[in-house]
């Protein structure tokens, strides 16, 4: 534990706190999951901070602005309808190009931390593909998959914990970093 510093949890937008849908660049087509303002609101009462990290390649790849990517989160913050989400983080680049932010490079959650006061000792990642899982890994934490995503089929996961959805993983973190 490090003085002075709180845990968080860290998490993927896309599959994992709202459906996944390809590139999402219209408000429209944001469905954050029902339970997830709630599990939000448990965390953030167990003490942690909540920080969102998501590759967004679409605006490097040209389909979608910056500002349609900010109408995107707005109407995610929105649906949570409270403020939760101590912070939020994306990255534009596109797979391939040298990155330090692209998940599964840890930059993000590292920029999180340093940022937000965090001791990734006690903070964990949760997502819905294995890249998330990697990313929580190479910022050296632990690291909860997710089967709301597209990439459903887990068995060969790398992950330290699989839930069916981020209320299932809530209950993981309650269980194994709180009462720990």
């Amino acid at each position: 534990m490090v003085e002075g510093k709180t845990a968080a949890v860290f998490f993927d937008r896309d599959g994992t706190i709202m459906h996944d849908v390809n590139y999402c660049s219209d408000p429209k087509d944001v469905h954050v999951f029902s339970f997830v303002a709630e599990s939000l609101r448990t965390l953030k009462a167990a003490g942690f901070k909540l920080i969102m990290v998501t590759n967004q390649s679409g605006i490097g790849r040209g389909y979608f602005t910056r500002e349609q990517y900010n109408a995107v989160h707005a109407e995610v913050l929105r649906q949570i309808g409270e403020p939760l989400i101590n912070a939020t983080y994306f990255c534009p680049d596109v797979p391939g190009a040298q990155s330090e932010c692209r998940k599964p490079a840890p930059g993000m959650v590292l920029q999180g931390a340093r940022e937000n006061n965090v001791d990734l000792t006690r903070s964990i990642f949760v997502g819905d593909k294995e890249i998330d899982v990697h990313c929580g890994h190479n910022a050296g934490i632990k690291a909860i998959r997710v089967r709301t995503g597209f990439e459903a089929n887990t068995a060969d996961s790398s992950a330290d914990w699989v839930a069916e959805d981020f209320a299932k993983a809530t209950d993981i973190i309650l269980t194994k970093f709180v009462s720990a």
